[in-house]
C-alpha cells in the first residue's frame, strides 16, 4: 500500500473514530474500573481497529463495529489479567495518543469521572454498576450508558438476541438491589436505570 494511500486511509479512520473516543473510554473505564486499564484498552482496542480499518465494510456500524473490537479487547486481555498493561513504554502510548486522540480527548482522559459520567448518575450508581458480575455489566453498559438496540449489542458480544435481553433484564434488576440495599442515608432515593436515561434525555 502506497504512502499517499495510507495516509488517505488513516485520515478517513480519524475522522470516522475520533466521534466515539469519548464513548470508548467510558465504557472501558466501568469495565476495567482503573483508569490506566481504561487508557490502555482503548488504546488497544483503536490500534487494532486502525489495523483491521481496511476490512471494516463501508456502509456499515462503523460505531458498533469499534465497541466490537473493544468489548473483545476486554475480554480476550484485560478480563483475564486486568493488571497486564500492554502499552506499558512510555513513548508508545505518547505515539498512540498522539496519532489518534485529539488534545480535548486527551485531557478529557485526564479527569475520567468529568468525562462521559453524566451529572444525573450518580456515585451510587457508577459503584453499582462496577459491582455486576461482567456478563451483565457489559450488556448494561452497551444498552443503558452507549444506548444500543438489543440487535447491535447481540452482534457485538456475538450472543444471542434473547441472551442481550435476559442479561440485560437480570444486570438491571441487580443494579436495583445494589442501589436499595446500599445503608441508609447513603444515597437520597434510589435510581433506577429507567430514571437515569429519562434524566440524561431531559439534558
Amino acid at each position: 500500500m502506497g504512502s499517499r494511500q495510507t495516509n488517505a486511509m488513516k485520515v478517513e479512520f480519524e475522522q470516522m473514530a475520533a466521534p466515539w473516543f469519548d464513548g470508548l473510554y467510558a465504557s472501558a473505564l466501568r469495565l476495567t474500573r482503573n483508569e490506566r486499564d481504561a487508557e490502555d484498552l482503548v488504546q488497544d482496542a483503536v490500534m487494532r481497529a486502525y489495523r483491521f480499518f481496511d476490512k471494516f465494510e463501508r456502509g456499515t456500524n462503523f460505531r458498533a463495529w469499534l465497541f466490537k473490537i473493544l468489548t473483545n479487547t476486554f475480554i480476550n486481555k484485560y478480563r483475564r489479567s486486568v493488571k497486564e498493561r500492554t502499552l506499558s513504554d512510555p513513548s508508545e502510548r505518547d505515539s498512540v495518543n498522539a496519532q489518534f486522540f485529539s488534545q480535548d480527548a486527551t485531557d478529557a482522559a485526564q479527569n475520567p469521572e468529568d468525562l462521559l459520567l453524566d451529572r444525573a448518575m450518580s456515585d451510587d450508581v457508577l459503584k453499582a454498576i462496577d459491582g455486576l458480575a461482567i456478563d451483565f455489566r457489559m450488556v448494561l453498559i452497551l444498552a443503558d450508558l452507549q444506548e444500543f438496540s438489543y440487535k447491535e449489542i447481540a452482534d457485538i458480544l456475538d450472543v444471542p438476541v434473547g441472551t442481550v435481553m435476559s442479561r440485560l433484564f437480570r444486570g438491571r434488576k441487580a443494579l436495583q438491589k445494589a442501589l436499595l440495599d446500599r445503608p441508609k442515608g447513603t444515597l437520597e432515593q434510589p435510581i433506577s436505570l429507567e430514571e437515569f436515561r429519562a434524566r440524561k434525555n431531559l439534558g
